[in-house]
């Protein structure tokens, strides 16, 4: 049993406060500056109390500006970067579930060797496969496209393993019953293992939905017009050259707008994706 202690308790606290000062300051100074003019944030000191100019400058975010970086309304590339993140992720999680189901379920010449195969891409970096596939890319015309954005990135060797060791888990008297009431592979797939594996899938659906969303080297690589920009690269094009140069207002609304969805995710999902990490229950 675990003592509790006044000062203990006391010190925790003052951490944890301390921890959610240090995370939260950095964030309520975007907030600060994306409610003031352009001159009011580059003045020093900067001021660290919220102005009056909120409404102008989220509408010249979620609408579109005449900044001297790229004023391509937020709330589209925001629309860009959700459809590509469900897209990541839904894909990812289909087709990991399905080849792991093929790998631990089916008996098929060298799958162990597919195993190891599908493995060993954990080891290669993204830049070591980045130049073969933007050439992919664009030789079958998918830039500046949602299926360039997309397709390159479903595949996913991480959720394929850790399915697979799911489903290595699973009893199998699970499986001799699904036989015994005439269930086909599938059937036994959809009505058996899914149902097992949706805290599995809810934790991985917040890890690769974030992991989509914050994609910044392959859409900077396939994307070069505005109207298929996703928001992160759209936060980096708006930032022009020099401090003076920039409205850093537009860009600190857009930096917290940016935040939202993933941030969303994660709290709707919280006791899936915490469950999904730790429950052992099968």
């Amino acid at each position: 049993m675990v003592e509790r202690s006044p000062l203990l308790s006391f010190f925790s606290h003052l951490i944890m406060v301390l921890g959610v000062i240090i995370v939260g300051f950095p964030l309520y100074l975007a907030f600060v500056a994306s409610t003031h003019t352009p001159q009011d944030i580059i003045q020093v000191p900067m001021p660290l109390v919220p102005g009056s100019n909120f409404w102008e400058t989220y509408k010249a975010a979620l609408f579109g500006g005449s900044g001297p970086g790229s004023s391509a309304p937020v709330a589209r590339m925001m629309w860009i970067s959700f459809v590509s993140a469900m897209v990541i992720t839904v894909g990812k999680i289909a087709i990991s579930l399905l080849s792991a189901f093929a790998l631990v379920y089916f008996r098929f010449p060298f799958k162990k060797i597919c195993f190891w195969l599908i493995f060993v891409t954990l080891m290669l970096p993204v830049e070591v496969r980045i130049g073969p596939t933007y050439e992919v890319v664009s030789t079958l015309g998918m830039l500046n496209s949602y299926a360039g954005l997309t397709i390159p990135l479903i595949a996913s060797a991480t959720a394929t393993f850790l399915f697979r060791q799911f489903f290595l888990t699973v009893p199998d008297e699970l499986i001799e019953a699904a036989r015994i009431d005439g269930a086909g592979p599938m059937r036994f797939f959809r009505d058996v293992l899914l149902p097992l594996s949706k805290t599995s899938i809810a934790a991985l659906f917040v890890i690769q939905f974030i992991y989509g969303w914050n994609q910044y080297l392959w859409p900077l690589l396939v994307t070069t017009s505005e109207d298929m920009y996703p928001v992160v690269i759209g936060i980096k094009r708006m930032v022009a050259s020099g401090d003076t140069g920039n409205d850093w207002n537009v860009v600190m609304a857009t930096a917290l707008l940016a935040m939202l969805p993933p941030a969303a995710v994660v709290i709707l999902m919280q006791r899936w994706f915490v469950k999904g990490l730790v429950d052992t229950e099968k």
